[in-house]
């Protein structure tokens, strides 16, 4: 005998609608939101004027958002290769003045703001060095490269008493703004598990960038490149492919994880460091003398729920985060955004009773009857429905997250994802990279600012 098929039965005598939470989700197009500067010129005393330092593949996508947000303007680039000065012309559209050397960027007295996006482990110099200049500052995730990176850039906000916001753009997302309602609302439930993931399958994922072929000592100031990284012999694989090596760089962690981290935290409100992180994964794919995993999975644990991460370089997976909740399921899988309630109506019990004799599974079916009276057709509250959201095409979260930090700028109001934020959403990628090379759980200790092992 069919026990699921019976119970099905049985319960459908007690009443219709048991279908209304797996109607088809209906969709909707979420509408962006209004840039912040007014729609009519901006005057010359309202404009916001920056810099870019760090003019690579992400400081030139910076640039290129940058030009639908209104009411600011690039005055300079700078990075230390001297084609990169070339590429930022041509992302920005217009000729501004270039230097390899930053330092001639903060001494400019019109600019404003930098972006700061340069390699992880310059990002401390550079964000020290803006603060102390009196620049705000955009710096791109993760916001540090080690933990006491992390907490020097904290002081030296905090000190000079700079705005900074951190670059991981999804926290400025109108899906994720969406889906931070949805969470807020309840209608999730308790949510105890989430899930996230990003995979990637192609070599450019992989951090395996060709070489540009005028790289060379001349075109690319290596000594300044390496700081206070170990000295090495001029090596374009390390300049252009920075990620794969932990002197300069956080491998997936730093890359991936901080995003999806960012998301999480932005979306439940949760702006502490994960208490507890375990990893596993390896190098299984891209053997190329790279110090980082090709593979890694972290398991956090937070007070209130515990998060699985994965990254994998070897699938093209795409982007996901899962809210799982005691009355709905929550995805967020690249640009669309889903919620689908569970149905918690009281049930008889389906499964146990079928240990019973028949007279006493049919006298508790008709007194679990008696005791939950069934609504009358069609009285179901709407909020049962499954729901999808999408942005709309051509969507930018980038220009979004660059209009709240220009901004922020100008008004002087906070930013979500500030030096706390980030520091926060950072120290998740630490424990996730002490975890696996130390093959132990990394635990954070908040009152000694350390990872321990457990």
């Amino acid at each position: 005998m069919n026990k699921s098929s019976l119970s099905r039965r049985d319960f459908m005598l007690l009443g219709a609608g048991a279908a209304a939470a797996g109607l088809a989700a209906k969709v909707t197009i979420l509408e962006p939101r209004a840039l912040w500067a007014s729609p009519g010129p901006v005057p010359p005393s309202d404009m916001v004027r920056f810099a870019s330092i760090g003019t690579g593949v992400r400081g030139c996508e910076l640039l290129q958002s940058s030009l639908s947000v209104p009411g600011i303007e690039c005055v300079g680039v700078c990075d230390l290769y001297d084609s990169r000065h070339q590429a930022a012309q041509e992302a920005v559209q217009k000729q501004v003045p270039a230097t390899r050397d930053y330092r001639q960027i903060l001494d400019r007295k019109d600019v404003d703001a930098v972006i700061v996006a340069v390699t992880d482990h310059h990002h401390r110099k550079v964000v020290e060095d803006a603060c102390a200049a009196g620049k705000d500052v955009y710096c791109e995730k993760p916001m540090s490269h080690t933990v006491e990176d992390g907490f020097a850039i904290m002081d030296a906000v905090h000190k000079n008493k700079r705005m900074l916001q951190v670059g991981s753009q999804r926290v400025s997302s109108i899906l994720y703004a969406k889906a931070k309602e949805i969470y807020d609302s309840g209608k999730l439930g308790q949510v105890c598990a989430i899930e996230a993931y990003w995979d990637r399958n192609t070599a450019s994922g992989a951090w395996v960038y060709p070489i540009p072929p005028d790289a060379s000592p001349q075109t690319i100031d290596w000594n300044a490149f390496l700081q206070d990284a170990p000295k090495r012999p001029f090596d374009p694989v390390r300049f252009f492919r920075w990620r794969c090596f932990e002197d300069y760089g956080e491998g997936l962690a730093g890359d991936l994880f901080v995003h999806l981290i960012s998301g999480i935290h932005f979306i439940t409100g949760t702006n502490m460091v994960a208490q507890r992180a375990q990893s596993a994964g390896g190098l299984f794919r891209w053997k190329d003398g790279r110090d980082f995993p090709d593979l890694i999975e972290t398991y956090y644990d937070y007070p209130n729920f515990r998060t699985a991460i994965r990254c994998n370089l070897n699938n093209e997976g795409g982007e996901f985060i899962g809210f799982y909740g005691t009355k709905g399921t929550m995805i967020i899988k690249d640009s669309t955004l889903t919620y689908r309630p569970q149905d918690t109506r009281p049930q008889p019990e389906s499964y146990s009773i079928y240990g019973w004799p028949k007279r006493l599974r049919e006298q508790y079916l008709k007194q679990w009857q008696q005791e939950h009276p069934q609504p009358e057709p069609l009285h179901f509250n709407v909020d049962e429905e499954a729901e999808s959201f999408k942005v709309p095409p051509g969507y930018d979260d980038v220009a979004d997250h660059q209009a709240n930090f220009f901004n922020a700028v100008r008004t002087r109001k906070p930013v979500v994802e500030n030096e706390i934020f980030g520091n926060n959403a950072a120290l998740g990628c630490h424990l996730s990279n002490y975890s696996y090379f130390n093959k132990t759980v990394a635990v954070w200790d908040a009152a000694a600012k350390k990872i321990k092992s457990a």
